[in-house]
């Protein structure tokens, strides 16, 4: 179990059990084993081009900002919040 408590600017963290991990975390850059890096998304030059942008394409239906509700006013949305304490 862990919690969090804050209290003003001081951060109080309260844990059952605590493992350290500082001589794995020294001996990283030791390693002989290699350490590939997926490739992303919009790595083309490695997967080759994808072929049309579906992004490019025109958009079906009326976008969100273009959506007008006329009984609707902003001061009738309602929010709920997030208690944090």
């Amino acid at each position: 179990m862990i919690a969090v408590k804050c209290e003003g600017e001081v951060i109080h963290l309260v844990a059952n059990h605590l493992t350290d991990l500082s001589a794995d975390l020294a001996g990283v850059g030791d390693r002989d084993n290699s350490f590939p890096l997926p490739h992303g998304r919009g790595d083309e030059f490695h997967r080759g081009s994808p072929g049309i942008d579906p992004r490019s394409l025109p958009a079906k239906g009326p976008k969100p900002r273009d959506i007008y509700v006329p009984d609707l006013h902003i001061d009738s949305i309602k929010v709920k919040t997030r208690d944090f304490r």
